[in-house]
């Protein structure tokens, strides 16, 4: 048997080099290359290998670790997982800095792998720069903390374990159920060990993703339980994209009749002037599909894992005898509500079931022209909302018509938290799949600008519009100088509201007067933060990064600043003054957020009663 003398790091770089993933017979190099910031935990180990023997692998310089790894996800998301990076950091707060991005992925159902670096096995340096130790359990490291929010986790400790966790990681990234972040660390002193590997080990690998048939019996339930059902609700979610069942989602429902609401993630699986699709669903949810939700006698899931925003705590579903017909590749997705469960791939289950219920003879009992007057409906309020005026300044709603109306319909659009994410839930209109790209599983702040320059690495052909908010772009904006220096395109879309704006109208909404929100100066005389505004010029700041930047305080200068945004060959930002406040409210739903009973304020012992009625409308389990 050939062997092959490597240390553990270059090994695994030749291993991962070697990877490939096939999907319906279209075979794709899996790890497209590695983003990195080196320390000394990783730069004499992974750090030597990618500069010495990075076979086809490219190398992306991270500016901050959580950064880099949304930057990742949001590649991976963009590809349909079909293509991914690896990321790797030093140890410690390198590392650490890594855990939240991890559990943005993993929540979302994206794979990445993580390659942080560890103390050193032989301890022989003990404690290592940056090591956490606890006495009382010498094996910890602080990467233990990636085993919460990992599909996956291994500590390679000797060389030739590499070979069983390369395999197992492989396994994970490339299931399309269980999915996630995937944690290999890696002792300093482990990656440059060398080792005889097997030549074979290093053969090309192709992963096949072989799509889950449902079972006969499960499609016959399924169909059985429609048939006696008049009212049935399609909830488009994320599994829709990742199966790439666009067409037989929109088959299915005009075979049977049936209206078609979205989550975030599933939202742009079908195009928004389609007469069968609603909008969107929940919490962040538009009128018409709420409405229809409310009184739906079946809702049938495809690739959903049903959120609290989804159902509105829920609360969205008051049908007497609601039931659920559930198309999901994830066994546990698929159980939820007690459903009829079509443990499948998403596609072959749409496929499968429309096959049975055409058979039987089924549509739905949808009045005439009860869907299209809702539809229709809606489609007013987005566009009085897209064109509401202000008289302090620009309305939220009003700078997201003009984005809407100069944008092209084939550009991605990037967000996560904040007032945002319901804006555009409710209100944008995507024309086509996958240009509409919201990280809403975890909401995590700071995601939008690293995402969007994934998003934008794996859509060269797109431009690719980052819409954040000030509170988020202050938490994580580094992966702009990335952009830059990678030279790939994305353009900011900055919405400066002064704050945590969101969270300060959650605050208002539930008895609060609204405490510790907004960007503001400490009052002296209170000694509270509610001096005047800060004045943060985020347009100077995009320019001293090397970025070209605009300010738009009027709906013309929007205007402009995108058309001239356009015509840029960098990365560019546009700070949008936008007035506090102005974004949109709830349709027909509610979120359980939980107020406390017992207050000094009678504002939020009012609060708590609603609640506690509102949770006696919605289910228990």
């Amino acid at each position: 048997m050939a062997k092959i003398r490597l240390t553990m790091a270059q090994a695994l770089l030749r291993f991962l080099d070697a990877q490939y993933i096939s999907v319906d017979g279209e075979e794709t190099k899996f790890i497209r290359g590695v983003m990195g910031i080196f320390g000394h935990g990783n730069v004499t180990g992974i750090g030597e290998a990618l500069e010495r023997s990075p076979g086809d692998l490219i190398l992306i310089q991270g500016k901050n670790e959580q950064g880099m790894v949304h930057a990742a996800a949001a590649y991976a998301k963009q590809k349909n997982r079909k293509q991914i990076f690896a990321c790797t950091s030093s140890i410690g707060p390198g590392a650490l800095n890594m855990v939240t991005a991890a559990a943005t992925a993993t929540v979302n159902r994206i794979p990445v792998l993580l390659l942080p670096g560890d103390n050193f096995a032989s301890r022989q340096p003990d404690p290592v720069l940056q090591q956490l130790e606890v006495a009382s359990d010498y094996t910890v490291s602080a990467n233990d903390s990636f085993k919460a929010v990992s599909k996956y986790w291994d500590r390679i400790v000797r060389p030739e374990q590499l070979m069983s966790a390369a395999l197992q990681a492989m396994r994970v990234l490339t299931d399309p159920a269980e999915t996630g972040a995937v944690t290999l660390a890696l002792p300093q002193d482990v990656q440059a060990e060398a080792y005889d590997y097997p030549a074979e080990f290093f053969d090309k690998r192709v992963h096949y993703v072989d799509r889950r048939p449902p079972a006969e019996a499960a499609v016959k339930r399924a169909a059985e339980l429609l048939m006696s059902k008049k009212r049935p609700l399609l909830i488009a979610g994320g599994g829709v994209h990742y199966s790439e069942a666009m067409r037989e989602l929109r088959e299915f429902a005009e075979a049977f009749g049936i209206p078609v609401a979205e989550t975030q993630a599933g939202k742009s699986a079908l195009a928004w002037d389609h007469p069968l699709n609603v909008g969107a669903i929940g919490v962040t949810g538009a009128l018409a599909a709420n409405l229809l939700a409310k009184e739906a006698d079946v809702v049938i899931g495809v690739g959903t894992r049903y959120s609290d925003f989804t159902t509105s705590s829920k609360s969205a579903f008051m049908h007497s005898s609601i039931q659920f017909v559930n198309i999901n590749v994830n066994t546990p997705d698929a159980a939820k509500w007690g459903g009829a469960a079509l443990t499948c791939d998403a596609k072959l289950g749409l496929k499968a079931l429309s096959s049975a219920l055409a058979e039987r003879g089924y549509s739905s009992g949808y009045e005439n022209n009860e869907v299209s007057d809702l539809k229709r409906r809606w489609d007013a309020e987005v566009e009085r909302l897209y064109s509401l005026e202000h008289q302090e300044g620009l309305a939220q709603t009003r700078a997201l018509g003009v984005i809407q109306e100069t944008v092209d319909p084939n550009a991605v659009v990037v967000c996560a938290a904040g007032s945002l994410p319901g804006d555009l839930h409710r209100l944008w209109r995507a024309s086509e799949p996958k240009t509409y790209h919201m990280e809403y599983g975890f909401s995590c702040m700071g995601y939008e600008v690293s995402g969007a320059f994934g998003a934008a690495m794996a859509e060269p052909g797109r431009e690719v519009y980052a819409v954040v908010g000030d509170g988020s772009y202050l938490m994580l904006h580094s992966e702009l100088v990335t952009s830059l220096q990678e030279s790939t395109k994305i353009t900011v879309l900055l919405f400066n509201n002064h704050g945590f704006q969101c969270i300060h109208n959650l605050q208002r909404a539930h008895g609060s007067d609204g405490f510790g929100n907004e960007f503001r100066y400490r009052d002296r005389e209170t000694g509270r933060l509610t001096g005047g505004y800060m004045p943060i010029d985020f347009a100077a700041h995009a320019r001293s990064l090397g970025a070209k930047a605009y300010k738009a305080s009027t709906a013309d200068e929007l205007k402009a600043a995108l058309e001239q945004a356009k015509r840029e060959q960098i990365t560019t930002l546009i700070e949008i003054p936008v007035v506090p406040g102005t974004n949109t409210g709830n349709y027909e739903s509610w979120w359980n957020v939980g107020v406390p009973e017992v207050s000094v304020s009678e504002k939020v012992v009012a609060a708590h009663r609603e609640m506690k009625a509102k949770i006696q409308e919605a289910k228990s389990y």
